[in-house]
């Protein structure tokens, strides 16, 4: 049986059948979520981030765009989403700090942030969520 596997065909085919399932997943590749740069905000003052989104459309209602923040050294924390029907939902903890909007026109979804403070210090993104 082993020497079935070893043979040159067998490997040429098993390698061709990799090479076309590789082929074939890149179809489902091809949502993209791009984020400005890195920025500064000094206490007190407004955030605006945006999140161009390509490969699905903001009113497509299998989809929400979510934001979710990483303090240094802790884990992801979700805060906030607008799903393809229009609607927003928002984290109780930070709900009356952030609001989340869209631009259908030019594929983009923005976070804007007010009253931030020391503890909002964070690395965020912006992601794709199936409903």
């Amino acid at each position: 049986m082993c020497d079935a596997i070893s043979s040159p065909s067998t490997q040429t085919m098993f390698l061709v059948t990799l090479l076309l399932l590789a082929a074939a997943s890149c179809v489902f590749c091809q949502t993209e979520l791009t984020q400005q740069g890195s920025m500064t905000v000094q206490p007190g003052q407004p955030l605006t981030l945006s999140c161009k989104v390509s490969g699905y459309s903001l009113t497509d209602t299998s989809y929400c765009t979510n934001w979710v923040r990483q303090p240094a050294g802790k884990a992801l924390e979700w805060f906030g989403e607008i799903c393809g029907s229009g609607n927003t939902y928002y984290s109780d903890k930070l709900k009356n700090k952030f609001s989340v909007s869209r631009d259908t026109s030019s594929s983009t979804v923005t976070l804007t942030g007010q009253n931030l403070q020391a503890e909002d210090t964070a690395v965020y993104y912006c992601a794709r969520r199936s409903q």
